[in-house]
């Protein structure tokens, strides 16, 4: 069976995808119409801007035939996901999932994404020629964390990340242009453009990662770092960790050339009774952007598949690392152990 390759991008206004005779159609605003035939099995997702339409029938396909299906932003904010009544069906994974919690298997899980996410920085460090962090202090840190209940281990490997992760921020930010350049890593609901691009970059990572897990029929919610807390997919935000410093060197290159100009404000609510201005990148450098950043997911790295090939795209990666830690929460295999690509 063919790989499914084709990915189909609903991103200007007035476009329309509907279902035809064994295949998919996508409508234009122009009038020009595309076919992606159904049998050769090679769409694998479909993004559909706020903007533009989708037929019932199309989405029944879309499940029907396994196919993504991602509703985003007019900005590409990834919002909602459809996906099949039988993705649930696997609960043997889910139950592994929760008795892990228990029998010992998160803690070991959640000290080697905290090691994963520092070697991951390490490599952006030595890249770009800064300070590296002490990797054999941070391991040998992590492993005399001795107690046998997950909630003191992740309160104790959250600070450890924390305190690597702000000294490293300090650093790659100052690789920044002069214009745009920032002090502080700011997450949730940032007012400057370059801390609101890291976070667009970071959501689509945030996609990738959940729909990695809900293939490998993995819990979203359950993580082994991350506390539980409601509308937290914490295992989703385990695995970002690892891999976040692939979209950290991809935005240091891209920012390389912007500049303050390249940015607006926005007015936003912040609360019912109060409004403010956030900067974002404009609408045409935002579409370019999100071009670039889908076209990275797709480059290879060395690293090799699990079943042939000594190369994969980052996207493959994503998928066949949250169905190897399944496996291991299974039994089916001795141990996990991420595999980070070199840059």
């Amino acid at each position: 069976m063919k790989a499914k390759t084709v990915k189909i991008f609903l991103d200007d206004r007035g476009s329309f995808l509907g279902r035809g005779k064994g295949c998919l159609i996508v409508r234009g605003r122009k009038g020009e119409v595309e076919e992606y035939p159904l049998f050769e099995n090679e769409i694998g997702e479909v993004h559909i801007r706020i903007g533009n339409s989708v037929s019932s029938g199309a989405l029944a396909t879309c499940a029907f035939w396994g196919i993504d299906l991602l509703i985003l932003t007019q900005r590409g904010n990834p919002v909602a996901y459809l996906k099949s009544l039988d993705y649930d069906s696997h609960v043997k994974t889910r139950i592994c999932q929760y008795e892990a919690i228990k029998n010992g298997k998160g803690i070991e899980i959640a000290k080697k994404i905290v090691l994963s996410r520092i070697e991951g920085q390490n490599q952006i460090l030595r890249k770009y020629g800064l300070r590296q962090h002490d990797l054999v202090k941070a391991r040998e840190t992590i492993g005399k964390i001795e107690s046998d209940k997950l909630g003191v281990v992740r309160k104790r490997l959250v600070g450890i990340e924390g305190f690597h992760t702000e000294r490293y921020f300090r650093q790659i930010f100052q690789l920044l242009p002069k214009s745009i350049m920032i002090q502080k890593r700011r997450t949730f609901k940032a007012y400057d453009g370059i801390n609101n691009t890291f976070n667009l970059a970071y959501t689509v990572l945030k996609w990738k990662v959940l729909r990695a897990i809900i293939k490998a029929k993995l819990e979203p919610y359950l993580g082994f770092l991350h506390s539980e807390q409601f509308g937290k997919p914490s295992l989703v935000c385990d695995l970002m960790e690892m891999y976040r410093y692939l979209i950290d060197d991809f935005l240091i290159q891209y920012s390389k050339t912007l500049r303050k100009k390249d940015f607006s404000m926005k007015k936003e609510d912040f609360s019912r009774k109060r409004k403010g201005q956030r900067e974002y990148l404009k609408k045409a450098l935002a579409t370019d952007f999100m071009n670039k950043l889908n076209s990275f997911f797709e480059s290879k790295v060395e690293i090799p598949r699990i079943k042939h090939g000594n190369r994969q795209e980052i996207e493959s990666l994503l998928n066949e690392e949250a169905f190897l830690l399944a496996k291991y929460l299974r039994n089916e295999k001795n141990e996990w152990t991420p595999r980070l690509p070199s840059l």
